[in-house]
């Protein structure tokens, strides 16, 4: 088995799952018009079906959950500092009044958490999608400091963008471990 295949067809699915479920949120982020929200709308169904796709791959993959308490407790204390990073860093822009700037410090947090994640999922292609999410966060926020563009619009379609192509490269290695 190469570096970057997963160890089990359920954890591929999983990835889509779970990917595909916030690719559909980020892809609501932007406010647009026409034609670019019918667009936004279509990424979302996608990220949708992708993310259907990966529970019915996770529901045929015929393994059982193994646990590791290690891991597992790893990875919640992971999720659970991302959560607190950008509840806490978004409440204090609020109360600063740079709402707009959310998306891109969630977006940064949401990048940063893959990087310790890379060992407790055994997936090396987390580290170039951790790097690729924080870039579409600075992208977002030079982007709304120089131009009228909302931080949330760069953002918002960005992640939602490798969000979704993480989640469909997870079902083409989920096919190849067959």
């Amino acid at each position: 088995m190469s570096r970057l295949e997963f160890q089990s067809r359920r954890e591929a699915g999983l990835a889509a799952l779970y990917l595909g479920v916030f690719a559909t949120i980020w892809f609501s982020v932007p406010a647009a018009e026409q034609p670019l929200r019918a667009l936004l709308v279509v990424a979302s169904g996608a990220a949708l079906v992708t993310a259907v796709v990966g529970a019915v791959v996770v529901a045929r993959s015929g393994q059982a959950a193994t646990r590791d308490r290690d891991s597992d407790r790893r990875y919640l204390l992971i999720v659970l500092a991302e959560f607190a990073a950008a509840g806490i860093g978004a409440v204090g822009l609020a109360l600063a009044g740079l709402s707009e700037f959310v998306p891109v410090l969630v977006c940064a947090v949401v990048g940063l958490h893959f990087f310790p994640l890379v060992p407790v999922l055994r997936d090396p292609l987390l580290w170039p999608l951790g790097v690729a999410m924080c870039v579409v966060a600075l992208a977002g926020l030079v982007t709304a400091l120089a131009s009228a563009v909302p931080a949330g619009f760069v953002v918002g379609i960005g992640a939602g963008l490798l969000l979704l192509g993480y989640a469909v490269l997870a079902l083409v290695r989920a096919a190849r471990r067959r």
